[in-house]
């Protein structure tokens, strides 16, 4: 490998779409005063038509209760699930007059794999399959994988699994916890708030159901309304999913698409074009650009590094070390961001080809935070902490930089092809010293799916956000896919 770059310190400071739509957007949504934050409208089947309100980080952010039991919808505890299986009618929050759905992102062990449902009291538990929670899509340059599913994928979601998201209660959880579930439960509270679920209708689990610490073994069983994994193994079972749900996502009035930061979004950051706080959730190796093993980085990647500017915590120091897989403490985790050390650990930044602390009342200073990894799965647990637990904006580069070390252009670079990933001149390129600290991979690499390396080139701003276009397009009753080429304005709200 060769060392590119050595940065310094970066100091931070804390309807059918068209003409219309777009125009409107860039005046929408960041929470100050004057602006017009609702873009078309939406009818639930049976309803009236309502304002599509287009939320920002921070309209979209929650703050939980300094104890996580007194929550009833962001991150709870098992004690508030438990007393839900208990007597649900009796129990469930205010303002919620439908079912209460636990969405388990993985199973426990034989015999106890499932979180018991009670379908008499109106609790249902399915076993949700990993590739319900990302798909590949296009965000005009290249096409990465594990992001959020588009709008047609929603509507077969909600429908397969027969959820009313404007009345029951959705808990995604883990059967059995780990750094990879919490992760997937993560990604599971994503796409449902992403697509306009709101905030008193969704929670994540705080901990994986199998441990003792989160939820009594009495609550768990072999059996689920639905595990869908059984229905796509080799010897598949019969379909057990309801397919009675009858609510699309065009029926939900939230627009909260300003959850995910894309590639132009962090090229404009780290060019000093807007301001956030850079979160990398990753280790402090891939962080510095050091290989997995034998100079192979993570995916067969051209590279290994960070977007200059950003700041290192890794995910696993907000999680418990017991075994339970839960948070931290609410103080804990701002404690994180205040730039204290907890556990040993604290925020850290890149100078000379090390990793230096940032120190108390030197890291996050307000604003909104843009949290990323290699394919925002760790991310969405930094992303939690930040924005579901103590209220901060947060926004998710859902490219990650499985997507963003694609970006390169360097000659020398080649993958197992034998051509480089992007021509030298594509105004993509992130390989720069203005938009990178890297090192490059030795080895021949793997291909990267590369849709237009030009994306319009003949912008004075390039956008990289047909996938935030196709989302607020199919929200509005168009066809997802159909953008007609039409631009987002830059950002308004920062990151």
């Amino acid at each position: 490998m060769s060392t590119q770059l050595r940065a310094s310190r970066w100091p931070q400071s804390g309807f059918t779409a068209g003409v219309f739509l777009l125009a409107a957007v860039g005046l929408a949504g960041c929470g100050g005063g004057g602006e017009d934050s609702t873009v078309g409208y939406v009818t639930v089947p049976g309803g009236e038509p309502t304002r599509i309100v287009i939320n920002s980080p921070a309209q979209i952010a929650q703050v939980s209760a300094d104890n996580y039991d007194d929550n009833v919808n962001g991150v709870i505890s098992g004690t508030t699930l438990m007393r839900w299986i208990d007597d649900w009618a009796t129990n469930r929050p205010a303002g919620i007059t439908g079912r209460l759905i636990i969405l388990q992102v993985s199973n426990g062990p034989a015999g106890n794999e499932y979180i018991t449902p009670n379908p008499a009291g109106g609790v249902l538990t399915y076993s949700v399959p990993s590739s319900r929670l990302t798909m590949s899509r296009s965000n005009g340059v290249t096409t990465t994988r594990s992001m959020v599913p588009d709008g047609a994928a929603m509507d077969a979601f909600l429908s397969d699994y027969g959820i009313d998201p404007t009345k029951d209660m959705l808990v995604c959880a883990m059967g059995a916890g780990s750094t990879g579930a919490a992760m997937s439960m993560g990604r599971c509270w994503y796409m449902l708030r992403y697509w306009g679920v709101e905030a008193n209708h969704l929670a994540q689990l705080n901990g994986g159901a199998n441990s003792a610490l989160v939820m009594d073994p009495a609550y768990r069983g072999p059996t689920a309304s639905c595990d869908e994994n059984t229905m796509l193994t080799p010897t598949p079972a019969a379909d057990c999913l309801p397919h009675s749900g009858y609510i699309s996502v065009r029926g939900l009035p939230q627009d909260n698409t300003a959850l995910q930061a894309t590639l132009s979004d962090v090229i404009d950051l780290v060019e000093g074009r807007t301001s956030a706080f850079l979160w990398d959730a990753r280790s402090t190796g891939q962080y510095l650009g050091a290989p997995m093993s034998a100079g192979i980085f993570q995916n067969q990647s051209s590279r290994q590094g960070h977007p200059k500017g950003a700041y290192v915590l890794e995910y696993t120091n907000l999680l418990m070390g017991d075994g339970s897989w839960r948070y931290k403490d609410k103080a804990d985790l701002q404690a994180y961001l205040d730039g204290d050390t907890v556990d040993g650990n604290q925020f850290g930044y890149y100078d000379a080809g090390a990793v230096i602390p940032l120190g108390t009342g030197n890291a996050y200073q307000g604003g909104t935070i843009v949290t990323y990894c290699e394919t925002t799965f760790r991310a969405m647990i930094t992303g939690t902490a930040a924005g579901v637990i103590l209220g901060k904006p947060v926004r998710y580069y859902d490219g990650a930089m499985v997507e963003w070390n694609a970006m390169t252009g360097d000659s020398v670079v080649v993958t197992s092809t034998n051509a480089p990933i992007l021509p030298a001149n594509s105004p993509w390129r992130t390989d720069t010293p203005v938009r990178s600290v890297y090192n490059y991979s030795t080895l021949t690499i793997a291909p990267r799916q590369i849709d237009d390396p030009y994306w319009e080139a003949d912008k004075a701003r390039p956008r990289a956000d047909a996938i935030i276009l196709a989302d607020k397009n199919y929200k509005r009753g168009g066809g997802g896919d159909d953008i007609g080429g039409a631009v987002l304005p830059p950002s308004p709200c920062g990151g």
